[in-house]
């Protein structure tokens, strides 16, 4: 079994699935480059603003974002590692995590390479007990990376997403019994709308999208600021068995 659900080699109580930028990071590093090396923040809230209302899939939205940016993929890079910040209270739960052999999977909508550098750059070269799931780049035709207008999103899957999160969630979801492990997700966005539903504890960020998603659609959450509050609560579904704390949630302040 553990082939196929990778994260449950070492038995863990909980496996907490996470959104990667405005989440971990404190800026979104894709909102970054579109608003400072593309087509601007106007035309990208105006666009993330018909995702909530339904009127054009994720997918079309991002891909037409990313499109704006013709800054070659090197100097993208450069330009997020000198002005991404990490929530400061991430490295925290991330070691208490390793410590509790509690895997961290990263789901994201945004660029595998760069999610890369920019967690080594937070947490060492091959950080442990941490996994990343996302979408990747590629050259366009004739051209390399590196090249003016050179690179483009390469989406992991044929969804309305590009990258459906919830596919890397399921499979531990439909598991029973005592193989089965609490679920957590935190997030922020849009981005995070197929796994909303799927996990037994979700944590969205005050004052974003996926809070506004949630209210509208009756879906349960706990609202969080940082990783300083994520944390006290996780450590306290840790020390309760699994059906107390998923029955728990519906006490929590969802607001």
């Amino acid at each position: 079994m553990c082939d196929q659900l990778p994260y449950l080699k070492d038995n863990p109580k909980i496996i907490f699935f996470t959104d990667f930028d405005g989440t971990i990071t404190l800026q979104d590093s894709n909102d970054y480059l579109v608003d400072n090396h593309g087509f601007g923040v106007d035309t990208r809230e105006l666009l993330e603003l018909e995702i909530l209302k339904g009127n054009i899939p994720f997918r079309d939205s991002f891909q037409a974002m990313l499109d704006s940016v013709r800054t070659p993929f090197n100097e993208c890079v450069q330009v997020l590692e000198e002005n991404i910040q990490f929530d400061p209270h991430f490295v925290t739960f991330y070691q208490w995590a390793r410590e509790h052999n509690i895997p961290i999977v990263v789901l994201s909508s945004g660029l595998t390479p760069i999610i890369n550098v920019l967690l080594e750059r937070l947490l060492g070269s091959q950080p442990e007990n941490i996994f990343v799931i996302a979408n990747d780049i590629e050259p366009r035709k004739g051209k390399h990376i590196n090249m003016d207008g050179g690179w483009q999103i390469s989406f992991r899957d044929n969804s309305s997403f590009g990258h459906d999160k919830s596919h890397a969630i399921k499979p531990y979801a439909a598991l029973s019994g005592q193989s089965r492990p609490l679920l957590l997700y935190a997030g922020d966005g849009v981005s995070d709308l197929s796994a909303a539903s799927e996990t037994d504890i979700l944590f969205a960020k005050r004052g974003m999208g996926l809070v506004r998603y949630c209210e509208q659609r009756e879906i349960p959450f706990v609202p969080f600021d940082d990783w300083a509050s994520i944390l006290v609560t996780v450590q306290e579904i840790y020390e309760k068995e699994y059906s107390n704390a998923v029955e728990d949630i519906s006490r929590w302040p969802k607001n």
